[in-house]
């Protein structure tokens, strides 16, 4: 078993109990109020910690809040939260959040496409933390859609390149190690979207500060991704182009019709990666119409943009030229409008009934990019960005960091659990297999399958929005616990539709499940297929 490495700064003088891990007591709670983290704990530059509040929560845990003090004093604290429970197993679960972050995720939640029949990890024994990245999100805005706070190149800092999940982490194992003068054992990582991202930063930056991570629908490329959707934004703003949600209603309904069988079963769910929709199927005739039973030109074009690679002309210092797009014409979850083309068309200003996608862009120039917020964002062509190409270029280095190089990672024995949605209308499960093929390219096949498993859900959408075709749910954390601690690698795992109360073979990248024979509903009436 892998012990959790942590610098000589940060080791306190607590030492883990013997091999039988004696229970701990419980952890002294109230007189942690007011407790001072030192700088010195923490690897990255701050000006240290101060324990804001603790209280007891009866029969549970101890919920300890604190603040991280940024250098620039005009850039903002880290909150982070720490949950430890009476009963505590002697492991760490570190949190991811999602979108531009903003809050603090809920320590006392489950790991992306959690399972509902086991308890989630603080149920389980686990001290759990979080933090907001380094910055708070503005109540104004819609939740993780506020991206204000990068006109501060600190706080863009602690949420583009990770360094905030660093100093969390260093400062909450502090507070872990105080509260029970013990050290974990191990220390895990779980996380979606933007989590999953950060889940692969810190496996690649930090490779010896987690022992095991799960990164779910990650947005690891960032800034590459921003970029398809500012141009995606540009396409929907078009007159004519935006399919609405009669629309795209048709659109989904017509792609599940299509290639929904073809996995051996008529069950709502798409599973053969290889089909994909010729949304031309549903022209209008002549090309024009407005009507619930067919697509002009304008909004089939955008449709098959949306679908397509976007390249981008010019070279970024991150090396990354092109985001593979999304699978629209593939079963994407176009019930989830939020999530994907949004009710509206993107305008100037930003509706917040547009995509969630087209609102990020829209933040993300006003505040990364420009750092102007009077800056109108459909003004911005990815295409041809003029005299902003040296600041693309430069943020590229920042948020697409990840250059799926984790050897170092692998040698420490970490062990990493990718997960990805087929259904996903929000992060392309396109670019996740890139990064996997990546990732293999770097370490070799043998390496790769030592430390990493990577799975995607046929029917899953993005974090189980909505009322997805296939609402995923697989016990990730016990796999990578006993992965960590016993080498047994996942194998044979079953995948649960919670909506549907269904099962099925999760499959290996690039496997996929076909229907044989039984029950359709039973993961045993599938094999996995390539």
């Amino acid at each position: 078993m892998r012990k959790a490495v942590v610098s000589a700064a940060v080791v306190l003088a607590a030492s883990v109990p013997g091999p039988a891990l004696a229970s701990p007591a419980a952890p002294e709670c109230a007189g942690l109020a007011g407790l001072p983290i030192p700088a010195s704990v923490i690897s990255l530059p701050t000006s240290g910690g101060l324990v804001t509040a603790a209280s007891a929560v009866p029969g549970d845990h101890c919920r300890v809040d604190a603040d991280l003090y940024p250098v620039d004093p005009a850039a903002p604290a880290v909150k982070l939260r720490v949950a430890l429970p009476r009963a505590w197993n002697h492991k760490a679960l570190m949190f991811g959040g999602g979108g531009y972050n903003g809050t603090i995720p809920d320590v006392a939640a489950n790991v992306p496409f959690g399972p509902a029949d086991r308890p989630v990890p603080l149920a389980r024994g686990y001290a759990t933390f979080a933090s907001d990245s380094g910055h708070q999100q503005n109540p104004a805005r819609p939740p993780s859609l506020d991206g204000s706070f990068g006109l501060n190149d600190e706080a863009l800092a602690n949420f583009a390149a990770g360094d905030a999940l660093k100093k969390a982490r260093d400062a909450s194992l502090f507070l872990i190690r105080h509260a029970y003068s013990a050290t974990p054992t191990e220390v895990f990582f779980a996380g979606g979207s933007t989590g999953g991202r950060e889940a692969l930063v810190v496996a690649q930056r930090w490779p010896t500060a987690f022992d095991g991570v799960i990164s779910a629908y990650p947005a690891w490329n960032n800034l590459a991704e921003i970029l398809d959707l500012g141009y995606l934004a540009q396409v929907l703003s078009r007159p004519g182009a935006f399919p609405g949600p009669a629309q795209q209603t048709l659109l989904y309904d017509s792609v599940v019709k299509a290639c929904d069988g073809r996995d051996g079963v008529a069950d709502g769910v798409v599973s053969d990666p290889g089909c994909r929709f010729d949304p031309r199927v549903l022209r209008c005739p002549g090309g024009a119409g407005t009507g619930p039973a067919c697509l002009p030109d304008a909004q089939i074009g955008a449709v098959t943009a949306m679908s397509s690679p976007f390249r981008w002309p010019y070279r970024i210092a991150s090396g990354e030229t092109q985001y593979p797009g999304f699978p629209f014409l593939s079963g994407a979850d176009m019930r989830t409008p939020f999530l994907g083309f949004g009710t509206t068309a993107p305008a100037d200003p930003m509706p917040v009934t547009s995509g969630y996608g087209m609102q990020y862009w829209d933040q993300w120039v006003k505040y990364f990019l420009t750092r102007d917020p009077g800056q109108k964002a459909l003004d911005i062509d990815p295409r041809h960005p003029g005299r902003w190409l040296a600041r693309i270029s430069a943020l590229s280095l920042v948020q697409d960091r990840n250059n799926a190089d984790l050897r170092p990672f692998a040698r420490a024995g970490g062990k990493l659990i990718l997960l990805h949605g087929a259904a996903d209308e929000l992060v392309s499960p396109y670019s996740t297999s890139d990064y996997y093929s990546r990732v293999r390219a770097a370490a070799g096949p043998r390496v790769t399958d030592e430390f990493l498993r990577y799975y995607v859900v046929p029917g899953a959408n993005h974090a189980n929005f909505g009322t997805p075709a296939f609402a995923a749910g697989w016990d990730s954390l016990s796999a990578l616990e006993r992965w960590a601690g016993t080498g047994r690698a996942p194998s044979n795992q079953v995948v649960t539709d919670l909506a549907h109360h269904r099962t099925r073979p999760l499959c290996a990248y690039p496997g996929w499940p076909r229907y044989r024979a039984g029950d359709p509903d039973r993961a045993a009436s599938f094999a996995c297929v390539r």
